[in-house]
């Protein structure tokens, strides 16, 4: 039996020809023929290309195929595979690859590398909106894996107008590519745990482990964890004493209510901080915290320096409210990604995460094969 586009074919247009199968041998197939046994198979019975023998003519009869279509192109037409390639070399930015050839006029690409896929939307949506070519991807800011499937893009029609096509191609170029995987830096992370019942040993800390197995689920490392009461003067020091010792990222937790004890937010505020973010439209994680400070906040020179700051950009600071201790997704784990993708982090990517930033607290936790963070 034959797939749906397939079936679509045996409909000829402008162009085609029409040779009964019974004398197609010596002929050049213009398409792919699929083929689906249920339970068995289902791929690529005749490449297009390939040269009808003798006995594949019996075969084509059992695909329920009594004719072929010999296709007669114009000069402004292209074949679908043909599109399929130079859509996927189009829409492939950095760290972007095809997986194989097209293949019915489809083409899938995946990522040529580790990282955090970026996906410009206003580009594909100007692509998809042509109507005769397409491209379906996974979400954006999506952590990928070497050789993971990112996106399908095909023609349509087993023929297409060369001008369609291009069109399509100059959307993504003048987009810089509509994919992209960012690689992410390996942080060197310091913690700080801020509470006076967990500084005084009244009740166990349950940040710390949770932050360290996140860390380390992106190759980073924690060089330092510091506990401090809820004193911003404390705080503060503790934060510059871990930039001095190398932290390319701070993590802070607790102290980010709006109780009287709750200081930390106005301690990091302390450390002259370039920008600062309190609050997000993301649940959990409504009180998180987002600052940027220069490596100059520490209190001396950085041993590495030989007393000289070297030129690095600001370090963010991510303050984790207190529902990281029992939520096993909050708002850290869709920024911390897009930070250790060097994604500047302002008001309005932030806000931005309002649509989709809904935990459903399913029963089973299944992030990211879910919608929270979409």
């Amino acid at each position: 039996m034959c797939d749906m586009k397939d079936q679509e074919n045996n409909n000829p247009g402008i162009g085609t020809k029409i040779i009964p199968v019974k004398d197609a041998v010596g002929t050049v197939l213009s398409h792919d023929i699929t083929e689906i046994r249920p339970g068995e198979f289902k791929g690529r019975a005749f490449k297009k290309g390939h040269v009808v023998k003798e006995e594949d003519i019996s075969h084509l009869q059992r695909l329920g195929k009594e004719h072929l279509y010999i296709l007669q192109m114009d000069e402004d037409e292209i074949h679908e595979n043909d599109a399929a390639q130079a859509l996927a070399e189009a829409v492939a930015g950095s760290g972007v690859t095809t997986a194989g050839e097209p293949r019915e006029g489809k083409i899938n690409l995946v990522a040529r590398w580790d990282g955090l896929l970026k996906i410009d939307r206003e580009a594909l949506l100007k692509l998809n909106m042509l109507g005769e070519v397409m491209c379906a991807t996974v979400h954006s800011n999506t952590v990928v894996k070497e050789g993971q499937l990112l996106a399908g893009t095909r023609a349509i029609p087993l023929v297409i107008k060369k001008s369609i096509v291009e069109e399509a191609v100059n959307i993504a170029k003048e987009a810089g590519a509509i994919l992209r995987v960012h690689q992410m830096r390996k942080p060197k992370a310091g913690i700080v745990i801020t509470g006076n019942e967990v500084y005084h040993g009244k009740i166990k800390d349950a940040f710390e482990p949770v932050i360290r197995k996140k860390i380390a689920a992106l190759d980073g490392e924690v060089i330092g964890v510091y506990f401090a009461p809820d004193d911003k003067k404390i705080i503060e020091d503790r934060v510059r004493e871990l930039i001095d010792n190398g932290a390319d990222l701070i993590i802070t937790s607790g102290g980010m209510s709006v109780d009287p004890d709750d200081v930390t937010r106005f301690a990091i505020r302390n450390l002259g901080v370039d920008e600062m973010y309190y609050g997000s439209p993301v649940l959990p994680g409504s009180m998180f915290l987002v600052a940027y400070v220069k490596p100059e906040a520490g209190n001396g020179k950085r041993p590495e320096s030989n007393g000289e700051l070297p030129n690095t950009p600001a370090i963010p600071i991510l303050g984790i409210p207190a529902c990281g201790m029992y939520a096993d997704i909050t708002v850290f784990d869709l920024i911390l990604p897009r930070v250790l993708a060097n994604e500047k982090i302002g008001r309005k990517e932030i806000a931005e995460l309002g649509h989709g930033g809904l935990c459903l607290k399913c029963e089973t936790c299944r992030y990211p094969v879910c919608p929270f963070g979409k």
